[in-house]
């Protein structure tokens, strides 16, 4: 996977009321496995402190994409704990850590990554204007369907699997993570 996707450059314009919001939201430390999310840190210097992304890390490490989530950004980053992982069939990290998987990981990895920053209230919006979906461009080239129950969001992925946002808005200096509870796969 080419870099220059990860690089795209975003321009947003904000009124003075959503750079007050912005700015109070960037202030606000989550709890992600057991471990302060700092939104003054990037992506890869908060998930690494998490105990239940030691599985996502690996992967990430394995894959390359370190520098790349590490970088300006900004992404949005739906990030499956261990326990996500260890729903997939027995056997499978295993197998996709490994170096000559590695083209394969990378687009499993980059298919959870959303170029640009979408906080929860960015894609509540965005399901509300789509009448109840919104289709989201991820980073591998592949499309997740954003859906809402209530305040929930899951995420459809384009085999038809599930997965549920159990931690929005984990702000970080070059994007937002949202913690969900299964791994999305691409076609």
């Amino acid at each position: 996977m080419k870099k220059t996707l990860f690089s795209l450059a975003f321009v947003a314009l904000f009124s003075t009321a959503a750079t007050t919001t912005v700015s109070a939201q960037a202030t606000k430390t989550v709890m992600v496995g057991g471990a302060p999310m700092y939104p003054t840190k990037n992506i890869v210097e908060n998930a690494v402190n998490s105990k239940d992304h030691t599985t996502l890390v690996a992967a990430v490490k394995a894959a390359g994409l370190v520098e790349t989530l590490q970088s300006a950004g900004p992404f949005t980053v739906f990030a499956p704990t261990n326990d996500a992982f260890a729903k997939l069939p027995a056997g499978t990290v295993e197998t996709l850590v490994k170096a000559e998987n590695k083209e394969t990981l990378t687009k499993i990895l980059t298919y959870h990554v959303v170029a640009g920053r979408m906080t929860a209230s960015d894609l509540m919006k965005a399901i509300k204007a789509g009448k109840g979906t919104a289709t989201l461009k991820t980073v591998s080239g592949g499309t997740l369907t954003a859906m809402a129950k209530g305040k929930t969001i899951s995420l459809k992925d384009e085999k038809g699997g599930v997965s549920t946002v159990t931690i929005a808005d984990v702000l970080q200096s070059n994007g937002v993570i949202h913690v969900i509870d299964s791994v999305v796969l691409p076609n």
